[in-house]
């Protein structure tokens, strides 16, 4: 457990670095929007795009993988929306904004540096494939139940759904770099160089801002049984049936299953919020379980981790 915490304890120092700075006024609040576009736009697929383009394609991708992390993700989905429902009675977005934060996780800002730290440059498939599986599927499921509020916006949430999908910069980068794969090619090294040092930015980069952007959001009281239901969803639940359904139910490789187990115990992306937000889908429930999963992920992913390196 010690190795465990001391492995991930520099990954959470710096977002606690990034809370502090914006909280003590140290860095100013308009400075998070420059620091996530980059570290968004640039750095991140950079990095996604040179890991997952240097990895052979066949060692990447594991079809039983993608689909058991799927279809786990799909069934706290649907618990966390059944049940909402049977529970609260809330509206259908409201409810599809709580399952989508139940089974979103914040890969595109902890999973890199997380996934390098435990695993190397070997991470770089479960990583690509949970993405494609949380943010294409997922991620774009919870935006059409959103929207269902508002039934004459169908082409905004189709606008929505491609832009945070299909132009993604991060899944851009995944495909584009499992198309170079598939050829067989390697960057030339002047590139590969250039894209090493810009990736190397993304982790602290990323880290940074996203404890900016918690310090700028708030616990709202009225919500916290609720979001604190959602996040024991998110940050116990979901990785113990991603673990019983790798491990007992397709019996893959202990290293996807560690992968997948420890990218499901992440918390909550921020993305969720914003399209909570747009919907007006209960955003400051999702806020809260954003704060509330990040908080306590402190504690449960090395938890986690220590469980599934077992």
């Amino acid at each position: 457990m010690s190795e465990i915490a001391q492995l991930t304890l520099p990954i959470f120092g710096v977002i606690a670095l990034g809370w502090t700075a914006i909280r003590t006024h140290l860095t100013p609040p308009t400075a998070l929007d420059a620091l996530s576009a980059f570290a968004f736009r640039f750095a991140l697929p950079a990095l996604v795009f040179r890991l997952v383009s240097s990895q052979p394609l066949a060692g990447s991708l594991n079809p039983a993988f993608y689909g058991g992390y799927l279809l786990s993700g799909s069934l706290v989905f649907a618990f966390a929306f059944i049940l909402s429902r049977i529970l609260d009675r809330p509206a259908v977005a409201t409810a599809g904004a709580r399952a989508t934060a139940a089974t979103v996780s914040n890969l595109g800002f902890l999973g890199p540096p997380l996934m390098l730290t435990f695993f190397g440059e070997r991470g770089a498939g479960p990583l690509a494939m949970a993405i494609l599986a949380e943010i294409m599927v997922l991620l774009s499921v919870g935006a059409v139940i959103m929207s269902a509020a508002r039934d004459g916006d169908r082409a905004g949430v189709g606008s929505l759904v491609l832009r945070g999908t299909v132009l993604n910069p991060i899944v851009m980068a995944i495909l584009m770099g499992a198309a170079l794969a598939a050829t067989g090619l390697a960057v030339p090294g002047p590139l590969d160089r250039f894209l090493g040092f810009l990736g190397s930015a993304a982790g602290p980069t990323a880290l940074f801002a996203l404890g900016g952007a918690l310090a700028t959001q708030h616990i709202d009281r009225g919500t916290v049984a609720s979001a604190a239901a959602v996040t024991t969803a998110k940050l116990l639940a979901y990785p113990a049936l991603v673990w019983f359904v790798l491990a007992h139910l397709l019996r893959v490789d202990p290293f996807w299953v560690q992968s997948g187990v420890l990218m499901a115990a992440l918390p909550t992306a921020g993305n969720v919020y914003v399209v909570a937000q747009r919907y007006s889908a209960d955003a400051d429930q999702v806020s809260t379980v954003i704060v509330l999963s990040t908080l306590a992920s402190v504690a449960t992913v090395p938890l986690v981790a220590t469980l599934a390196m077992v």
